[in-house]
């Protein structure tokens, strides 16, 4: 059940990476986009929970890397110390588990974090992306 959570999770990270969709709200630059496909493999190779942290700039809609945090953040107690008490952001989670058969598998995991505190005009930033069609054939996006 983890892995197809985590095949899911893939796939909204690509497709919020996606930049031919004709109904893109929000751009990641090539650095952001860089460092998170670094982080994908980096953290594949780890034994450790890492963790890397995304916020939505309110003026270009561009999702880049929260410059307040050190990332990526090597526990989930690191996480939540981190993480902002009143801004959404996105986080991009490794999870090392070991499967039945034996085998090792780092899945990526993106949660959403929103403060009950956040301000409403922060909240209404990611709405865009609870439609139901944004996940539709999501399993055909993994890499």
């Amino acid at each position: 059940m983890v892995s197809n959570k985590a095949s899911l999770n893939c796939g909204i990270i690509n497709r919020l990476t996606t930049t031919n969709q004709s109904t893109n709200l929000y751009s990641f630059s090539e650095e952001t986009s860089t460092t998170l496909r670094k982080f994908r493999f980096a953290s594949a190779r780890n034994d450790d929970v890492q963790a890397m942290v995304y916020a939505i700039d309110k003026q270009s809609y561009e999702i880049l890397e929260d410059a307040n945090i050190d990332s990526p953040l090597g526990s989930i107690e690191e996480l939540v110390e981190e993480l902002p008490p009143s801004s959404p952001r996105f986080i991009v989670l490794s999870y090392p588990l070991t499967l039945k058969d034996g085998r090792k598998a780092s899945p990526l995991v993106m949660i959403y974090w929103l403060p009950p505190t956040a301000p409403q005009s922060l909240k209404m930033l990611l709405i865009e992306y609870t439609d139901e069609e944004d996940f539709e054939e999501i399993e055909d996006n993994v890499l």
